[in-house]
């Protein structure tokens, strides 16, 4: 069974909801390697599972693609996730990446950017929306996001290691203040007692009891089936051969004379796929064969 995935939960009595997303085998394939700076895959592994929780509520078909993009010494944070909860994702830094303040690491104050698409298969074009980074961590940084995205108040604890990443999340929903006016108070200020040991180390009844027992032992708390998360970044031959086609034999023989060989780089899935001479002429050769037939 796999070890990373979402577990959702509801203090029904509060009207607060919540989810735990631990992620070990799925966020141990996205560092194959990759031969990540030690504060590149912190980041990076804080990103993945703040996805996850993000993608978790997609209702229908889609992919959600989060990317922190600056000029900092981590240029590029990215993460994509469909409702299926297959995600795969990427960092882009300089060789050399020195612990500093989150702000500074992804250039925040240079005009670094988060973004967020959400592609439909019914949808024309994806959705895409751009906000600052505002936040000194990249669960701050999402908090910011989604109150300003869902109108919600929310709360993000998010960490990572070599091993493991993982996030709790927490949303204030529209009745909370009716059910009980210092609930959000009291279950935010319990969370943020967590320690990042324990966000990576404790299954989600031991982390819910940790923080919440009396909360729990008096009213009791909704927790939810898990819904499992997989590293999911398949070769797609069919894809690169179809983009060879589209350069057209010129075009690609040309890109032969010069390199020796054509290779294509897939950087989110860490992929390359090359093609010899003899793969191009056979390539084309198979396309005028069906043109004749």
């Amino acid at each position: 069974m796999s070890d990373s995935f979402i577990r959702r939960f509801l203090f029904e009595h509060l009207d607060i909801r919540g989810a735990i997303a631990p992620l070990g085998d799925s966020w141990q394939q996205m560092q194959i390697d990759r031969d990540y700076q030690p504060t590149v895959a912190q980041l990076l592994g804080e990103t993945a599972a703040v996805t996850a929780l993000i993608a978790g509520q997609l209702k229908q078909p889609g992919r959600l693609t989060l990317q922190l993009r600056g000029n900092g010494p981590i240029q590029l944070l990215v993460m994509d996730c469909n409702e299926q909860l297959q995600m795969r994702g990427m960092a882009r830094s300089n060789p050399v990446v020195l612990p500093a303040p989150v702000p500074e690491l992804l250039g925040a104050d240079q005009g670094g950017q988060l973004m967020m698409s959400l592609d439909m298969p019914n949808a024309r074009h994806p959705y895409q929306s751009f906000v600052p980074m505002v936040g000194d961590s990249i669960a701050a940084i999402f908090e910011h996001y989604l109150e300003q995205s869902e109108q919600q108040p929310s709360r993000l604890f998010a960490t990572a290691g070599p091993q493991a990443a993982a996030c709790l999340f927490l949303q204030k929903m529209p009745a909370a203040d009716h059910r009980d006016a210092d609930g959000w108070q009291r279950i935010t200020q319990l969370a943020a007692t967590v320690k990042p040991a324990e966000l990576l180390e404790l299954d989600a009844e031991a982390l819910l009891t940790r923080l919440f027992h009396e909360e729990m032992a008096t009213h009791g708390v909704r927790v939810y089936d898990p819904l499992p998360v997989v590293y999911h970044c398949p070769e797609d031959w069919t894809k690169v051969r179809d983009m060879i086609r589209s350069l057209g034999r010129e075009d690609a023989e040309t890109i032969l004379r010069e390199h020796g060989e054509i290779l294509i780089r897939d950087d989110i899935c860490n992929h390359e796929y090359r093609f010899s001479a003899e793969d191009i002429a056979e390539l084309f050769a198979d396309d005028a064969a069906q043109t004749r037939h």
